[in-house]
């Protein structure tokens, strides 16, 4: 059995995290929250949701359906040509479950944080348990809350054309990070309370393990994944025959330096990157993983917003100039990420930016052959963008009447 070196963990991710190619195609990930309206304070059971998810048979857009630990609904697309498709066939697959579940009498929520219900862990899969008992012995006491009460909308990109276009790509989807944490925030509830924040979610996971969460640097991205890789905790070493050892108190990068209780393997760093959760992570495609659920009317936006903004060359480029503003030429630094997560679009900065980005964006889907999308950016633009707030102004507002 072959063991890993450090040069074998940045030639895999050199190899399948940044393996470049034409760019263009788009995936999402959309999840969402199941309520019971009979039932609100109650978790769904997951065996009665996935039942019926499973007599709807196979999807026509081939989007595929999994669960989160509390229960969450995901549904993905695969990778299309563009954001129109990916649109269309989340659509479509989403329509059908959609229906299925109201016909159930039960609610498809896109909220980035479940407002009510406390986090209950339904999933039981090892992983699962490793992860949960992880959160617990490392002291990250939101670890079940991002779990199970959490969703988000990823966006999944190509990397780029070549090396010199994934680092241009990944530098603008990491420094556009802040700008989807505050345009798309829709979490500022929890257990029925305003929390002070307008994405909570952002706030929840920014409050777990560090090294696993925090964003990984703008330079270039071999060398930076690879860095963020090997320093950060290994949460559990997996064992067929025995116990996982969870929370061995060390990095991946020291397990790989001392070979104890066993040397890794390459199936050890496929599973280590799994449990790695920055904003932008690289798989092969760039996941952009900062953006919380919306409402239905609303989560073809940030599909489009981002793919127009990294694809189409002259939006790209105004992207480019607006966020090197934002973040004055350097990385983005945390205070900027708790702004965009706590003051949202009221902060002027971001405002600025998102009213240039969000313009770009529309007027780029005619020239991707996805013009179908741009009306929608428009209203987003319109109810949010030019009057400075997000979606959970909304529900503050809800709350404060």
């Amino acid at each position: 059995m072959a063991y890993l070196t450090e040069n074998d963990v940045q030639d895999y991710i050199n190899g399948i995290c940044f393996k470049t190619g034409p760019p263009g195609r788009v995936g999402a990930e959309t999840e969402w929250l199941v309520r019971d309206p009979l039932r609100p304070r109650e978790p769904v059971p997951l065996g009665r949701l996935s039942a019926l998810v499973a007599e709807i048979g196979p999807l026509p857009g081939n989007s595929t359906v999994t669960f989160e630990p509390g229960g969450q609904l995901e549904l993905s697309s695969p990778p299309l040509s563009g954001p129109g498709a990916a649109h269309a066939a989340l659509a479509r697959d989403l329509d059908l479950i959609r229906d299925r579940l109201h016909a159930a009498g039960l609610v498809l929520d896109g909220n980035g944080l479940d407002p009510r219900r406390p986090p209950v862990r339904q999933l039981t899969l090892p992983r699962y348990a490793a992860m949960a008992d992880y959160f617990h012995s490392a002291g990250c006491s939101t670890g079940p809350l991002m779990m199970c009460s959490t969703a988000s909308l990823q966006v999944c990109l190509d990397i780029g054309a070549d090396t010199a276009d994934a680092a241009n790509r990944w530098r603008l989807a990491n420094r556009l990070g802040p700008l989807f944490v505050a345009a798309f925030a829709n979490s500022p509830i929890h257990r029925g309370r305003s929390t002070g924040w307008r994405s909570t979610r952002w706030a929840i996971w920014d409050a777990i393990d560090p090294t696993r969460t925090r964003p990984v640097a703008c330079g270039d991205p071999v060398t930076a994944w690879t860095g963020y890789a090997l320093r950060a905790r290994l949460m559990t070493i997996r064992d067929d025959a025995l116990p996982w050892v969870v929370d061995p108190g060390i990095a991946f990068g020291e397990w790989i330096a001392e070979g104890r209780p066993r040397p890794p393997t390459r199936d050890d760093l496929v599973y280590h990157l799994s449990t790695l959760f920055p904003p932008v992570r690289p798989r092969g495609w760039l996941e952009l993983r900062m953006i919380d659920a919306l409402p239905e009317r609303w989560w073809p936006v940030p599909i489009a917003v981002a793919a127009a903004l990294l694809d189409d060359p002259a939006a790209a480029q105004t992207a480019a100039e607006a966020v090197d503003r934002l973040c004055r030429g350097a990385d983005p630094d945390r205070p900027l990420w708790a702004r965009a997560a706590r003051a949202a679009l009221t902060d002027p900065a971001l405002a600025e930016c998102a009213r240039t980005c969000f313009g770009a964006a529309a007027g780029a889907l005619g020239r991707m052959d996805s013009a179908e999308l741009a009306g929608v950016v428009d209203d987003y633009r319109e109810h949010f963008v030019e009057r400075g707030r997000c979606p959970a102004d909304l529900q503050r507002l809800d709350v404060a009447a």
